[in-house]
């Protein structure tokens, strides 16, 4: 599956509830790709919620990305990991990485990732281990310096994506600002362009 990353890089997330049901929440917002993240669970519970998603991603030609299982890639179109989650094991799909600068960046870039996630771009409530916000200048020189898509990530409201998308990156990951809304159908869509 081809890798086209603009707009909602949609999250999945176990924390705020079913994330299947959120994954066919974010495809009909229009969502880039879709994230499973399901760190508390059970390793069977996960490859069940890729089995129910998969299809309806593939439907959509919407890639599934899951979250550091990277046992489980098999049941997705690519594996997203973390810095301290080790090496892509071979064919794992799409390849994914976290990072928070340009160093990391260009290890990844080396380890043959398809994409980065780059952030926190502002302080996050969602993953508190991942520090302060790094702001708007370290993501326009990871931009830069970047040869494959960057997805911005952490803290990302709606009144501050003007100022990011000024930046040119083409690509935001939402987590709390689309799945803790009220009305988390018409934030993933306000958020989708």
């Amino acid at each position: 599956m081809s890798l086209h990353l603009q707009g909602l890089y949609g999250m999945a997330d176990a924390d705020f509830g079913d994330p299947v049901l959120q994954g066919e929440m974010l495809l009909r917002a229009g969502a880039c790709a879709i994230q499973l993240r399901a760190k508390s669970w059970r390793q069977d519970q996960v490859a069940q919620a890729l089995e129910r998603l998969h299809p309806l991603c593939k439907q959509a030609g919407v890639p599934l990305i899951v979250n550091d299982r990277a046992s489980l890639a098999h049941l997705a179109d690519g594996l997203h990991l973390g810095q301290s989650d080790g090496p892509f094991p071979p064919d794992c799909g799409l390849k994914g990485r976290s990072t928070h600068d340009v160093l990391q960046l260009h290890a990844a870039i080396q380890e043959g990732a398809d994409y980065v996630g780059f952030g926190p771009m502002y302080s996050t409530s969602t993953k508190t281990e991942a520090g302060p916000g790094r702001g708007l200048a370290p993501l326009r020189l990871i931009l830069a310096q970047s040869r494959i898509p960057v997805v911005a990530i952490g803290g990302i409201t709606l009144a501050r994506l003007p100022e990011l998308r000024a930046t040119g990156v083409e690509s935001w990951a939402v987590i709390s600002a689309v799945l803790g809304a009220e009305d988390p159908l018409q934030a993933a869509q306000a958020f989708r362009a």
